[in-house]
């Protein structure tokens, strides 16, 4: 099908769906997948274990001096049939999907220092193309060239739902208040911040999932990926 390896970049608010459509992308093509989300997050996860990050507050002087001590990796496990994310070479995979990160993943993403080192990492993932990559900044800022781009959403009660139904798999006693106040402030940080703030590329694709089926979604975008890909 293909003519050659494009890059698709797909960006849009917390828990829209953007992770999951990107690895059923990915998958169905048979591109490489990065987490950018799961990059930040182990990031985060890095910050709170070197005690960098207490409550809402960052020191992000300290943060710059210490980021260059953070080694990130994706290795494939075969159980999972997936790549997942390695913090110091370690699998915090599982760690990295908590409540406590959740809450400081978008303070810590909107450090500088912190955008210019994963933003290096991911744009040279994606050199050889063939790369379908989910974030906040990847059809604005990551690969801006991107031959395919869409931007995700849905309603906030919609993903306040979604995102329960992962938290409470090991954290039941989560209510859907606190995760969409949650959620309402990530989109809140994350459209304000100053480093890469999440916008809508111009020549990004709309999708609002709110009502669509999972089927539903990857048709939509496999119908304009093999479009990017004809005229590339």
């Amino acid at each position: 099908m293909e003519k050659r390896k494009i890059n698709i970049a797909i960006d849009g608010h917390s828990s829209a769906g953007k992770s999951t459509m990107a690895k059923a992308l990915a998958k169905e093509l048979n591109f490489i997948y990065v987490d950018t989300g799961a990059m930040y997050r182990a990031a985060t996860l890095f910050c709170i274990k070197e005690r960098l990050v207490q409550t809402n507050e960052i020191d992000s002087s300290k943060v710059e001096v210490a980021i260059d001590r953070m080694y990130l990796g994706f290795k494939y496990n075969s159980k999972s049939e997936r790549s997942e994310i390695h913090l110091g070479g370690v699998n915090v995979e599982e760690d990295i999907r908590s409540m406590e990160v959740s809450r400081k993943v978008s303070l810590v993403a909107a450090i500088p220092a912190v955008r210019h080192k994963l933003v290096d990492l991911q744009q040279r993932m994606a050199e050889n193309g063939g790369v379908v990559m989910d974030g906040r900044d990847i059809g604005t800022v990551v690969i801006p060239h991107a031959e395919a781009k869409f931007f995700i959403t849905a309603d906030p009660e919609v993903r306040a739902h979604r995102r329960l139904r992962e938290i409470q798999v090991s954290q039941p006693n989560f209510q859907l208040s606190e995760v969409l106040s949650n959620i309402l402030e990530r989109d809140r940080i994350d459209s304000n911040r100053s480093a890469s703030p999440l916008r809508q590329a111009k020549d990004a694709i709309v999708l609002d999932n709110s009502q669509l089926s999972e089927d539903e979604q990857l048709a939509f975008l496999l119908t304009h990926v093999r479009k990017a890909i004809a005229g590339a």
